[in-house]
């Protein structure tokens, strides 16, 4: 098993600018590379740490088993104000979020998030809920699979591969990750299964993403991020792909900004909520990307709130 390597760790938590007495949230725990940087730069301050992997919090407890200034929260993050009002904080100074799958999520085998070990189809992050791979690929409509892997994993072959999909559990159902790897390659013209890449790599980044509901999740997270921040607290997002991306991009603009209509002669005295830290996404360094190749799509965005 490979070791959980945090992609752009220090650049991350420079961008939070840790307060010694601030609060903070780690609302992407995992193997807990980014938490234990910001408790190494709090005093009185505190961590919260969300995670709706119970694995992934026993993992980072052992790391960070040496800190006492830290909460666990195992939930989903878009649970964080809820979360947090239930222990009695309505204001924190920093909020990180680090998307994606953890590296130890994709190394264990029994987890069936990756195409390179044959495993029971599953891709839970949180493993007491009841919807997982093989509930999307064994009893969606042709038309919902199809959704999926056009909007979730931007497929060029979504409806080949899901008339497919369908073709194939019509006999038996597709029980085991290298079952729909078989699949998916036969649905591709020779051409695209002789390109670099793994071709299954977007259908099953599309149903993990389905599964675990990870942009609509996103989306209330990020609202919420931002009423939850005080003015002169910063936001830290690291994305994995463009979706994510994208979802970051336009809710920060949407906040950063002051409509005015073209062409009325106003003078501009209101400040927007946010400001962006960095105009351009921050990327990973030369240097980074040739120790960690997890690294390779890495973007980073960060705001600061200015007023409520």
């Amino acid at each position: 098993m490979s070791e959980h390597i945090s992609v752009l760790l220090q650049e991350a938590v420079e961008a939070l600018n840790v307060k010694p007495n601030g609060i903070y949230v780690d609302m992407t725990l995992g193997g807990g590379g980014h938490s234990e940087q910001i408790l190494k730069r709090l005093e009185n301050g505190r961590l919260f740490c969300f995670d709706q992997d119970e694995y992934a919090i026993s993992k980072a407890k052992e790391r960070l088993h040496s800190y006492s200034n830290i909460t666990y929260v195992h939930s989903n993050f878009e649970n964080l104000v809820e979360e947090m009002n239930s222990r009695e904080i309505d204001k924190v100074d920093g909020i990180l979020f680090d998307l994606g799958v953890s590296s130890f999520q994709f190394d264990l085998p029994d987890r069936g998030f990756s195409y390179n070990y044959d495993a029971p189809l599953d891709m839970r992050m949180d493993q007491s809920q009841s919807l997982s791979a093989w509930h999307v690929v064994n009893e969606y409509s042709f038309d919902q699979i199809l959704k999926v892997l056009y909007e979730f994993g931007e497929e060029s072959f979504a409806r080949n591969i899901a008339k497919k999909i369908l073709e194939r559990r019509l006999k038996k159902p597709i029980e085991t990750t290298f079952e729909l790897v078989d699949v998916i390659k036969s649905s591709l013209p020779s051409k695209v299964l002789r390109k670099k890449g793994h071709p299954a790599k977007q259908t099953f980044q599309a149903i993990r993403i389905e599964v675990n509901h990870e942009l609509d999740a996103l989306k209330n997270a990020l609202e919420d991020a931002i009423k939850l921040i005080r003015p002169g607290g910063r936001i830290v997002v690291i994305t994995f792909h463009s979706l994510e991306d994208r979802i970051c991009k336009k809710i920060f603009k949407s906040y950063s900004e002051i409509n005015i209509p073209k062409g009325l002669p106003i003078l501009v005295t209101e400040e927007p909520v946010l400001s962006l830290i960095n105009k351009k996404v921050i990327l990973p360094t030369e240097e980074e990307l040739a120790e960690n190749n997890r690294a390779h799509s890495a973007k980073m965005r960060v705001v600061q709130k200015n007023h409520e």
